[in-house]
């Protein structure tokens, strides 16, 4: 199936769904808790602040950081907290516009926290800010709605400063073959196979931040990305990868059958069977793609 990475149904729909989530996850049966963010501090993963930690040992304070497929900033404002200079951007106009207006009520300005509205596929052209950036960062829930990675990474790569980092988690393709809704005992279930190189088209009115919630635009395009793709986009893109790491955690309940691991994650109720999450620290070596 031939995508058009700037326009079409794919889009539109993912679109569409994820307008409809922002209400929902900034409702009061939502995962998501803005409170830490007024009150100075980071709401970031476990994952995401080791990651960090690696990459920055004397913090981020001062460095300039692009976040891509921010949603409504929690991760961008965090950032901002710990004294990054960050523009978070995201496709959703409602994310994009609570974002900026949580951005106003923690006092921050465009100088600190600046939200832009566009299709990551169309950075470039709604950022025109090539080699400025000392990291990019992007968490959870992000390639799996893109089609194309290879040119994701060498979006990456054109806003990366030479020796820039990419600081990149998500779920990993071997826990995406699952679906564990179906399954009589609420453990997950083989559904999607690993290496399909066509989107499934999901019909899906649940949401993962709220069990109660039921969406109009349930419609969604998904890709499965495999390891060895994500890596080659990486490195083809002229990213050095410089760590990698696989987690049995996610920050949200990826299967029924998951169980509370504390600090916000969530587990394998008894073993760990397969990795659920991955990440991946990677530096710009060249000049990157065009």
């Amino acid at each position: 199936m031939s995508i058009d990475l700037r326009s079409g149904d794919w889009l539109d729909d993912n679109r569409a769904n994820w307008d409809e989530r922002v209400p929902v996850h900034l409702g009061p049966g939502s995962m998501y808790d803005q409170q830490p963010l007024r009150e100075g501090r980071s709401v970031l993963d476990p994952i995401a602040s080791a990651m960090l930690a690696r990459r920055f040992p004397d913090g981020v304070e001062g460095l300039r950081m692009l976040h891509l497929q921010c949603h409504f900033g929690s991760d961008t404002l965090s950032l901002a907290n710990l004294g990054a200079n960050v523009v978070g951007l995201d496709f959703s106009r409602p994310a994009v516009d609570e974002a900026r207006r949580m951005a106003t009520e923690l006092g921050l300005g465009e100088d600190r926290a600046r939200f832009v509205e566009a299709n990551v596929y169309e950075a470039r052209e709604a950022l025109p800010e090539p080699g400025s950036f000392d990291a990019v960062f992007t968490t959870w829930g992000t390639i799996g709605w893109l089609p194309d990675v290879a040119e994701w990474a060498r979006i990456i790569a054109w806003f990366l400063k030479p020796g820039g980092s990419l600081v990149f988690a998500d779920g990993h393709p071997t826990a995406f073959v699952f679906d564990g809704d179906g399954a009589a005992d609420g453990m997950p279930s083989f559904t999607y196979p690993y290496g399909n190189l066509e989107p499934d088209i999901v019909e899906d009115s649940s949401d993962y931040a709220d069990p109660d919630a039921r969406l109009e635009n349930e419609r969604t395009w998904e890709w499965m990305h495999p390891m060895d793709e994500i890596h080659g986009a990486l490195r083809a893109a002229g990213l050095a990868i410089e760590d990698f790491r696989e987690h049995y955690h996610v920050p949200w309940q990826i299967y029924p059958r998951m169980v509370d691991a504390g600090d916000g994650m969530y587990g394998w109720p008894d073993r760990p069977w397969l990795p659920l999450s991955y990440s991946i620290e990677a530096v710009k070596t060249g000049p990157g793609a065009s």
